[in-house]
């Protein structure tokens, strides 16, 4: 199986790719010592065309490539698009558009959530792929005939995929759904995260501003470092470190040493010293300046009940319209309606969501409807 390798093979290729209005895209990477993902393997096809690329090959430009990624005129489709999305914003500083997740056209289908690739090939076109291949070191050359193989099936059996969901959102006049996730998919800001919002990776257990201000500034600071030497956020600092600093708050290497969940010997290495710093510079923050605690949400007492209701009807308007229900609503959406109703900042309340599920949720909090059992089905019936 060819896999191109000089700039004139791309050229040629992508030329036959633009002419299509869609193409499928995916690519194999490895991101378990770095910080950003190594890209080993693209892979490309649209109908009548397919094509293999090595972007570790020699003095071989990128640059077709991502001209292909930012032709309006083309259709790039994915399958879980975010993590492609995010190679080709750092290697190619643009974000593909426009784009068709396959796996979220899925759900909005009535494919189940998260549906993976294999099973929506194998629903769609009766295809089991085989996956023997999955774990493969894409870095190590020559790749072979079964690997290529393998990484080629993740784009041709897309095709067919591609075509019966666009087929599908079409005739239930469901394409404007899909539109508002793909918006959040295509912005910039989703793949180019500021350090200083790093801490909201992190899980909430501190009492106290001073705490958080250096958790903010830890959190911040091991960004950058992770970013700077490419390497993964956890070989620069553990998550349970950072948690440990922001309650310990060492000023000195001393103080720094003395932590159970930092390596032994590293507070006298140049990393901590910049830690340290981080941390004092932190604690200097004047009182009145301090950041103030995220008020979590908790439910009001006596609103779990209406919530498990609302679960309900989740689940009937899902099987009705044939829809994920994660994709309508989560966890966190039904709860804040159980307990605010129209006031709930919920995406459940919002843009089509709300059309489908959110009147509906609100009239069940209202009272304006009911649910019974109907010849052994559960159903909703206006009061």
């Amino acid at each position: 199986m060819h896999v191109i390798t000089t700039q004139a093979e791309l050229e040629t290729a992508i030329a036959a790719l633009e002419k299509s209005d869609f193409v499928t895209v995916d690519t194999e990477f490895i991101r378990e010592t770095t910080f950003w993902p190594i890209l080993c393997l693209i892979q490309m096809a649209a109908p009548g065309v397919t094509a293999l690329v090595d972007p570790l090959a020699p003095d071989l430009d990128l640059a077709p490539f991502f001209r292909l990624m930012g032709n309006e005129k083309v259709t790039k489709v994915f399958h879980a698009a975010r993590q492609d999305i995010e190679i080709v914003v750092h290697l190619g500083d643009l974000v593909p558009h426009p784009v068709f997740d396959t796996q979220v056209a899925a759900m909005v289908c009535g494919f189940g959530d998260s549906v993976s690739y294999d099973q929506i090939v194998q629903k769609i076109t009766g295809t089991r792929l085989d996956k023997s291949s999955r774990f493969t070191d894409w870095r190590h050359r020559p790749l072979s005939d079964k690997q290529l193989d393998y990484a080629l099936a993740d784009v041709t059996h897309l095709i067919d995929v591609y075509k019966h969901l666009a087929a599908q959102l079409e005739r239930e006049d469901r394409a404007h759904w899909l539109n508002e996730e793909m918006a959040v998919l295509t912005a910039r800001e989703t793949y180019d995260p500021r350090p200083e919002d790093a801490w909201k990776r992190l899980k909430m257990r501190l009492r106290k501003p001073q705490e958080l201000a250096v958790l903010q500034a830890v959190a911040a600071w091991r960004e950058r470092e992770a970013r700077e030497r490419d390497v993964p956020r956890g070989r620069v600092l553990k998550d349970d470190a950072i948690y440990e600093i922001a309650q310990q708050q060492p000023r000195d290497a001393a103080a720094l040493a003395r932590l159970r969940t930092t390596p032994k010997g590293w507070e006298r290495s140049s990393s901590a010293a910049g830690l340290l710093g981080t941390v004092n510079d932190a604690l200097a923050i004047p009182k009145e300046e301090m950041p103030k605690l995220p008020k979590t949400f908790q439910p009001p007492e006596g609103t779990s009940a209406a919530a498990e209701l609302l679960k309900v009807l989740l689940r009937i308007v899902a099987e009705k319209q044939g829809v994920a229900a994660k994709v309508l609503a989560s966890s966190d959406d039904i709860d804040r309606i159980a307990a605010e109703g129209e006031e709930a900042d919920v995406p459940a309340l919002q843009g089509w969501r709300r059309a489908v599920f959110g009147e509906a949720a609100l009239r069940l909090v209202r009272g304006e409807v009911g649910i019974k059992f109907d010849k052994r089905r559960i159903a909703v019936f206006d009061l």
